[in-house]
């Protein structure tokens, strides 16, 4: 019998101990050489200053310039007290002090090392459109104001300036399907539906719509790879604050000394100057000639009348395209599912009909219910809401269901296709970030590379292989172990 070398199985044993410590260094060196590193941000600033109000957007996205899996996202918002800078025509530069509150919040909200190189936008929109309709100097200086209170903050200040309805409302497009991750997916779109205090836009892409009729209302985008012919119009005068001063007009437009206004509840009665009502040029040249100082305004809760009076606002009688909307604007036939932010929202929030499966049928009923109760119950209904706004909600649900359904053709099938969003996870809906990505390129025309598997995979693959390439090892040592493969032998 030979006696058995001792040194051999310590060799085997050292071998197979080299080989899963080669192993596991392997494994943790791959994993750890391409783990993600932990994320840096930029931050970009957008100032939403709208009819009624304005606001302060902070976005945050990755830093690295190759970071295909991030994307911008809203960090924080900041309403800013008081109304639109619109509103100060008379003492501009209280249109830059309003300001001040909500970007020292920026300053705060922004990490320091960031703040030099942080872009800072402001975006004006149907309030200061109309405001330089009426008074282009009062609206320069408004801007001027505002532009020296913005400079003195240590952002980079990008400038302040008017959008175009057509950019309010392709931007807004933008954001809805940037944020639903639609567009770097390559899916079907969905369409915008923004309604503000002073005008409203609609936008969605229409696959039986090439542009070539009335090309005015064609914006063509390249993101991600595909191509969209985007359908889009505003309507200035048509946000509800505007409309609500429209529908005033026309019941005022003899000058009685009092109106019984349907739009308003039962019981409500309230004494309004001329002067005021029509101290916009959405309605500046109706003024009647022989009106008195003032009129009272007494409510009477009738839906189907108030929307009647909304009714007028639209002109259905006239259209030289193959299809209109209103006031002879051209609209291709609806496709598809649509998003309703801003004041839509914010109104049927109230109403609590953000619901997409509650019926049309049902949703003017209870319109109609809230109109017809009388005003002091309303309040007493609704002690956290401020009377400025609760007043108008019976005009706001009357005119957006006939805006909706009688404006742009939603049928009652086609309702249920409108889904009223606030935010889209955790970032308001709007036209500021689609405004944002626009200015800093963020989207790319073409579809970014993309390696061939995903972190998650890659580490999986890389261990399997590991263990793979382990059970092989040790294979291969029991192979050239002596007696491992033979059969004992009885002596």
């Amino acid at each position: 019998m030979k006696e058995k070398n001792p040194w051999h199985k310590c060799g085997i044993v050292a071998v197979a101990v080299i080989g899963v410590i080669a192993v596991v260094v392997l494994v943790a060196i791959l994993v750890v050489q391409n783990m993600p590193l932990s994320q840096k941000y930029k931050y970009g600033i957008v100032l939403d200053a709208g009819s009624s109000h304005t606001t302060v957007f902070i976005y945050e996205w990755p830093a690295e310039k190759d970071n295909n899996t991030g994307r911008a996202q809203q960090k924080h918002a900041c309403n800013v007290k008081g109304k639109g800078i619109s509103s100060y025509a008379e003492t501009p530069w209280k249109a830059g002090q309003s300001l001040r509150e909500c970007m020292q919040e920026a300053e705060i909200t922004i990490p320091h090392e960031r703040h030099a190189e942080t872009p800072l936008y402001l975006g004006a929109t149907a309030g200061m459109r109309l405001l330089n309709m009426k008074n282009s100097t009062a609206s320069d200086e408004v801007f001027r104001a505002v532009s020296d209170a913005l400079q003195t903050f240590p952002f980079s200040y990008q400038g302040a300036r008017i959008l175009s309805g057509q950019e309010e409302g392709a931007f807004g497009w933008v954001t809805v399907n940037y944020l639903d991750d639609r567009l770097k997916q390559g899916l079907k779109t969905t369409g915008a539906l923004d309604l503000g205090g002073a005008s409203t836009q609609i936008s969605f892409v229409s696959k039986t719509w090439d542009g070539t009729e009335s090309p005015a209302n064609s914006v063509t985008f390249r993101l991600y790879g595909n191509d969209y012919n985007l359908y889009t119009h505003s309507f200035l005068c048509y946000g509800k604050d505007q409309a609500l001063r429209m529908a005033m007009a026309q019941q005022t437009r003899s000058g009685p000394s009092s109106i019984n206004d349907p739009c308003f509840h039962p019981g409500f009665v309230e004494t309004k100057n001329y002067s005021d009502l029509y101290d916009s040029p959405c309605v500046s040249d109706r003024k009647p000639q022989a009106a008195p100082a003032s009129f009272q305004h007494t409510g009477l809760g009738n839906f189907q009348q108030c929307q009647d009076v909304v009714r007028t606002l639209f002109n259905f009688s006239q259209c030289k395209y193959s299809r209109c909307s209103f006031n002879g604007v051209f609209q291709p036939p609806l496709e598809g599912l649509f998003g309703a932010f801003s004041a839509y929202y914010y109104a049927m929030d109230f109403f609590k009909l953000t619901n997409m499966s509650i019926p049309l049928d049902e949703v003017k009923e209870r319109i109609a219910n809230f109109c017809a109760t009388p005003w002091e119950k309303v309040k007493e209904e609704n002690p956290k809401v401020k009377l400025k706004f609760l007043v108008a909600y019976c005009f706001a649900g009357t005119y957006l269901i006939t805006l909706l359904t009688e404006g742009y053709n939603f049928t009652s099938e086609m309702y249920s296709n409108i889904k009223f969003i606030d935010k889209i996870k955790g970032s308001d809906a709007g036209w500021t970030l689609g405004y944002m990505l626009n200015l800093t390129n963020m989207i790319p025309a073409e579809a970014p590379d993309a390696p061939p598997l995903p972190y998650g995979s890659y580490v999986a693959v890389v261990t399997i292989m590991a263990a793979l390439l382990l059970f092989l090892l040790l294979l291969a040592v029991c192979a050239f172990r002596p007696g491992c493969t033979k059969q004992p032998q009885i002596v």
